[in-house]
């Protein structure tokens, strides 16, 4: 979206990532378009103070939800199951939900877009995480059709086997990985750049008349239903 002439900000929980990646995007575009923000989006203060900074200019055009994470496992005890399902939903919901409750006001009406990174665990998981993600198409759901007479869009892209990010990083194994190709149909993984390409569309002019949808992006994983 940089390369296209947008300017970008980036928000995390670890500003050194965060300004690493900008730098890396920065070099490769020539120019600065591409700014680092550290915020725990989990937390109603810090999101207040991020949309205050980040409106002060002019309004959002695009929110883009990407915040997530997959806890560990829950244990068999009532206590560590509690936990790991409150722990699915503040990562992959929440961080979603405040963000887009506060910035909503700010969106550019008509034309806004949102879309929320989702996952083909919430078409076909289980446990705390396929149920977050499932959660998370709900909210979206009921989302497209409140602000749909203000023009804007609400989607979601919902990825399939992508080993090339942080998500996979010390639990892909090589036997892992060649059982999760093995899946599927087109013979692959799925890369960064196909799950941008995807979003990118949902967020473009072209996609003024899609809202309320699940855009599957998994190489046939998981095929689509009518």
């Amino acid at each position: 979206m940089a390369t296209d002439g947008d300017s970008v900000i980036i928000v995390g929980r670890r500003l050194p990532v965060l300004q690493a990646a900008a730098a890396e995007l920065n070099a490769e575009l020539g120019f600065d378009r591409v700014t680092a923000i550290s915020a725990d989006i989990e937390k109603p203060d810090q999101v207040e103070a991020l949309v205050a900074r980040i409106t002060t200019a002019q309004p959002v055009d695009v929110l883009i939800n990407n915040a997530g994470g997959n806890p560990a496992a829950a244990p068999n005890d009532l206590t560590g199951i509690a936990a790991a399902y409150t722990d699915a939903f503040r990562l992959n919901v929440i961080t979603a939900v405040l963000l887009t409750e506060a910035l909503v006001p700010h969106l550019t009406k008509p034309g806004g877009r949102i879309v929320s990174v989702s996952s083909i665990a919430a078409l076909r998981g289980s446990g705390p995480y396929g149920a977050a993600k499932a959660a998370l198409h709900g909210w979206s759901m009921g989302l497209a059709q409140q602000l749909a007479p203000q023009g804007i869009t609400v989607n979601l892209v919902a990825p399939g086997f992508v080993p090339a990010t942080e998500f996979w990083t010390d639990r892909l194994t090589p036997a892992l990985e060649a059982e999760r190709i093995s899946q599927v149909p087109l013979g692959r993984a799925g890369t960064p750049d196909e799950i941008a390409a995807g979003i990118a569309h949902l967020a473009s002019p072209d996609a003024g008349w899609t809202t309320g949808q699940v855009l599957q992006i998994n190489g046939g994983t998981l095929l689509g239903r009518g």
